[in-house]
């Protein structure tokens, strides 16, 4: 038994461990974005139309839908 809990808690932790480095990455990237638009003069929002912009507006408004749906299932 106590090595299935082993198990199940690993799982677990690596996928912790994957969210937060796509976190990471992403924030990364979009950070790197914003740097090379200020470098350009360009408007506040344009790091924003980037693909790591976009990805992150998509996940920001995908969330709550997430938890309604998956409070109601």
């Amino acid at each position: 038994m106590e090595e299935i809990d082993f198990l199940e808690n690993l799982i677990i932790l690596v996928k912790i461990i994957a969210v937060f480095s796509a976190a990471i990455i992403l924030g990364s990237w979009f950070s790197s974005e914003v740097k090379k638009s200020r470098q350009r003069k360009e408007p506040a929002y344009k790091p924003y139309l980037t693909p790591p912009g976009i990805i992150i507006i998509i996940i920001i408004l995908l969330l709550p839908i997430l938890s309604w749906f998956l409070k109601h299932l």
